[in-house]
């Protein structure tokens, strides 16, 4: 395992950057409260920008994730990824093969998977350590990504059972659900608008948190 998915095995919440539902503020001021409040695990999830705002944001946030010791992973955009020297990729379904990934990033950095079902499950495992982790959702309908259909907690009871990497719920997680996606497996939990539309964000992860606590 890499050492940096220490960040990831020990902090329940990663969080992601949802800019068009952070009611006005910024990718910048959003991930400083997220830090502020102690996460760990961030990624950066951008898809409508142009490259260069891209480019220009994450050479920000990759200066402010390392000084608070946290990980930022970065969505999609492999180039991206490497231009900016950040800690990691996450990549979907119909992104380029993890292989190929791997390759191009090299053996240092992380490499996250998405996975839908019972089948990407499996070809993950046998990846073996090309990939870090796995995403294993969407749990429940979300408003991040609107074609995506949920997989419900027969996927995530699978991936309990079966998954050779750590994996991350993902999918309309929120404060009123995370122990019944917590009972079924699950020990990282993907938060985005929950987190990024709060009008404290701080105070909203603290809650997470103790809401979590209270049921393990």
């Amino acid at each position: 395992m890499r050492k940096e998915m220490e960040h990831f095995i020990n902090n329940p919440i990663y969080t992601i950057t949802a800019e068009a539902m952070s009611n006005g503020r910024n990718n910048i001021e959003v991930v400083g409260k997220m830090l502020e409040a102690g996460i760990k695990f961030i990624q950066y999830r951008e898809k409508e920008k142009p490259a260069l705002e891209r480019y220009q944001e994450c050479m920000q946030l990759v200066k402010m994730t390392k000084e608070a010791g946290a990980i930022f992973i970065i969505d999609d955009f492999v180039d991206l990824a490497m231009a900016v020297n950040a800690d990691g990729v996450h990549i979907g379904q119909t992104d380029l093969p993890p292989q190929v990934v791997r390759q191009l990033i090299g053996e240092d950095k992380i490499l996250g998977l998405s996975t839908h079902e019972e089948s990407q499950l499996q070809k993950a495992n046998e990846l073996g350590d090309i990939i870090d982790y796995i995403g294993v959702g969407p749990v429940y309908a979300t408003q991040t990504k609107k074609d995506a259909v949920p997989v419900g907690f027969s996927y995530v009871d699978y991936a309990s059972k079966y998954a050779k990497h750590p994996f991350v719920a993902i999918g309309g997680i929120k404060e009123h659900n995370i122990c019944e996606v917590a009972s079924h497996g699950a020990k990282t939990f993907a938060i985005v608008s929950e987190i990024v539309s709060a009008d404290d964000i701080v105070n909203k992860i603290k809650s997470i948190e103790k809401t979590l606590q209270n049921k393990l």
